[in-house]
């Protein structure tokens, strides 16, 4: 009777389901916003987008004038001191279009223009005029009457030269002008010919124009660079 109990009671205990050990819970349902994976996508495909515009637009260019040559003011571009370069469109600079060189030989500088430059519509005018008070004076110099290297926008000054000291203040040695701008010199095949001379043009005041070309006259006139500010 004793050993029926004890069966009985451990058939009760048993009878239960039985739970495995390390059994997991279910997981919970993720739920799924069809809303915020659209939107993911599509900020994607705007970026992207974006990118492609900036590509695109950075390989949008265009054929633009560029200087081969020192322009002096008041000159015009010629086809010997101009070529073609592809740069980047840009509608807030107004470059030259090469299709439009024609035209531009037609304007004239407002300043000197120097060689490598891309020039801009805003440098050029169709009537530029000396300033007042200012005249060109050319000069047609041998060697030893200017500095080696001279150039466009030199600022120079100019003095009597010769072998006759009796003359005083206008005789050998004398200064002529204290102050010019080198406004065009002429090398080359473009030179004077035959004579060895170096063609210069001056950028003088007016009163000094008289006593410049007089001595020009006799070849009496000898260039002195004047050192910049900053040298």
């Amino acid at each position: 009777m004793k050993v029926r109990d004890r069966t009985g009671a451990g058939n009760q205990r048993s009878s239960g389901p039985a739970q495995h050990a390390g059994e997991r819970l279910p997981a919970p349902v993720r739920e799924r916003k069809p809303a915020l994976a659209a939107l993911a996508v599509l900020l994607i495909l705007v970026g992207a987008l974006g990118a492609t515009v900036l590509v695109l637009r950075a390989g949008d260019r265009i054929e633009v004038v560029r200087l081969s040559a020192d322009v002096p003011a008041g000159k015009a571009v010629t086809d010997d001191s101009m070529t073609s370069v592809m740069v980047a469109d840009d509608p807030g600079v107004h470059y030259v279009p090469w299709t439009q060189r024609t035209e531009l030989k037609k304007l004239r500088a407002k300043s000197t223009l120097v060689a490598g430059t891309i020039p801009i519509g805003e440098m050029f005018s169709d009537d530029v005029g000396l300033p007042d008070g200012k005249a060109f004076v050319g000069l047609a110099l041998k060697e030893g009457q200017y500095p080696a290297g001279i150039k466009t926008g030199d600022e120079v000054s100019a003095y009597r030269v010769g072998t006759d000291t009796d003359k005083g203040a206008a005789g050998a040695n004398a200064l002529i002008v204290q102050s010019a701008k080198v406004s065009d010199v002429v090398r080359g095949d473009n030179s004077t010919v035959g004579s060895g001379s170096l063609p210069v043009t001056l950028l003088v005041s007016s009163s000094d124009v008289e006593g410049l070309t007089q001595a020009a006259a006799t070849g009496q006139v000898a260039l002195v660079l004047v050192p910049s500010p900053t040298s």
